[in-house]
């Protein structure tokens, strides 16, 4: 009899119930469109936790499961702590064949969604200026997209690999969207942050002549950090606005709940299959040494979320979604302010 087969999607958590909503829909979508058993756990801030969603799965008889980071990039908590908990939760079940995917962030899945999110807001601010709505590649009677700056935010972290990819990014969204010019900012931990960047972004579109500036949040899930992305590049418009600049400011939507979205985590899952698994390990700071972080290299892999795992929700709470704010822990939404530094 051939073995059950489960899909595990690894979140981080937030402390933000809307964003944990969002990820409960996501999993739902990607079961729906797989067919298969799915289900999901988080490193903190929310429940289930990675180890208590397992030990579920293998107390209903589950003995292959496939773990998909339900996060971006390949940094930190990608590198080491999901890995960490698999590893350790293998351990302890040998009888259980536990295979871990790759990241999704550069799925063309991903880069469609991210494609309609900025289109669908680019119409928008031409429908709320009384003009028409701008098609793909700029054509339409709005403001075009050769006239436009795109403003990529990413989450941010100390894995200048990880940085990167955000650039690669914008950098395909502004030649593949026909935009003028493309910025990037971090929401946190990394630089340029989100109200330096704005302010950038300000400047050089005056300078260019642009009449348009669209932020966009490459994020999957709302949570509190979309939501400062979006105050503090509102702070700067307004600032905008109070000097009559005829400069538009625009948000665009992060991804979101999806079919685009479980195609690009059902691309990964096809992966583990055929071996394509690799993530951003060729400059990788724990394996090659790069400039600024030559102590990282070799490091040990080990995840610092065992000491903090289910934080910020109370004990005894419900597994979806339900979270209760800790008194004294410093972490943010789906990042974290000590600089996500982790070893490997």
């Amino acid at each position: 009899m051939e073995e059950k087969r489960a899909i595990f999607v690894a979140g981080h958590g937030s402390r933000s119930a809307g964003a944990v909503r969002e990820f409960e829909q996501a999993v739902e979508v990607i079961r729906a469109a797989s067919g298969q058993e799915t289900s999901y756990g988080f490193l903190e801030f929310a429940l289930p936790t990675i180890e208590s969603s397992l030990e579920s799965l293998v107390a209903r008889g589950y003995r292959r499961i496939d773990v998909l980071p339900g996060m971006l990039f390949a940094a930190g908590h990608v590198k080491n702590d999901v890995p960490s908990v698999v590893n350790n939760f293998a351990a302890r079940h040998p009888d259980v064949s536990l295979r871990l995917g790759r990241t999704c962030g550069f799925e063309p899945a991903l880069f469609r969604l991210a494609r309609n999110r900025i289109a669908a807001a680019m119409a928008r601010a031409d429908r709320e200026a009384g003009g028409g709505v701008t098609g793909e590649g700029g054509v339409g009677a709005g403001v075009s997209y050769d006239q436009t700056l795109l403003l990529v935010i990413g989450r941010g972290t100390t894995d200048p690999d990880a940085n990167g990819d955000i650039s690669k990014i914008a950098r395909m969204l502004t030649e593949g969207m026909g935009f003028g010019h493309g910025e990037i900012g971090f929401s946190g931990v990394a630089y340029p942050r989100v109200t330096a960047a704005a302010e950038r972004s300000v400047l050089l579109a005056r300078g260019l002549g642009f009449k348009r500036i669209v932020i966009f949040p490459y994020f999957l899930f709302d949570g509190i950090l979309v939501q400062r992305i979006y105050r503090e590049f509102r702070a700067v418009a307004a600032t905008i606005a109070g000097g009559n600049d005829a400069l538009q400011c625009v948000e665009a939507s992060y991804l979101g709940v999806d079919p685009l979205l479980a195609e690009a985590f059902l691309s990964v899952w096809s992966g583990i299959d055929t071996g394509d698994i690799a993530m951003n390990c060729q400059l990788c700071k724990y394996r090659t040494q790069i400039i600024g972080y030559e102590s990282a290299t070799g490091a040990a892999q080990v995840g610092h979320h065992h000491h903090v795992s289910g934080a910020g929700v109370e004990e005894g709470a419900v597994d979806h979604g339900h979270w209760h704010p800790d008194q004294g822990h410093h972490h943010g939404d789906t990042g974290h302010h000590h600089g996500d530094s982790h070893h490997h």
